[in-house]
């Protein structure tokens, strides 16, 4: 039988997630509201530094939530032999490159309308993956990728 007053706990991603999650399959949040206040418009856990193995599902994945992506913008020093373009699900995405260092991806919908993700590094421990993910979903958040990466014990 159940307390119904005590607390709940709600685990935003499981512990396990690399594991649990099928090969192909992306580890992203967005922000649930439409406002899109906050400095991150979400967040993407890849599982490996290698970007034509993580990109489509990425890609698969915002497809169905945000409708088509044209272009990906990726720091070229944070990747592994970044191509200038790729084709997922039938459509041509493009990929602009540059050593900003920043730890976000930015993804084009369309023609103008940009998202910005903070990007998790492959092998952090779960518990971080869970807090930065669940701060850069925040609408509320002002804090740029870096920093939540280093308040969370995600970064270098």
């Amino acid at each position: 039988m159940s307390d119904s007053h005590s607390p709940r706990v709600t685990r935003l991603l499981p512990d396990a997630v690399h594991q649990a999650v099928k090969p192909g399959t992306a580890v992203v949040r967005l922000e649930t509201t439409h406002d899109r206040q906050g400095v991150l418009d979400g967040a993407w856990w890849p599982r490996s530094r290698d970007i034509t193995a993580e990109l489509p599902a990425l890609i698969t994945a915002l497809t169905e939530y945000l409708g088509p992506i044209t272009r990906v913008g990726l720091d070229a020093d944070a990747w592994e032999a970044l191509p200038a373009r790729m084709t997922v699900d039938g459509r041509v995405v493009r990929i602009d490159s540059s050593p900003v260092g920043d730890d976000t991806v930015l993804v084009t919908r369309g023609e103008q309308d940009l998202f910005s993700l903070l990007v998790v590094p492959p092998h952090t421990r779960p518990d971080a993956a869970r807090a930065a993910m669940a701060e850069a979903v925040r609408s509320d958040n002002v804090t740029q990728a870096a920093q939540i990466l280093v308040d969370t014990g995600s970064g270098p």
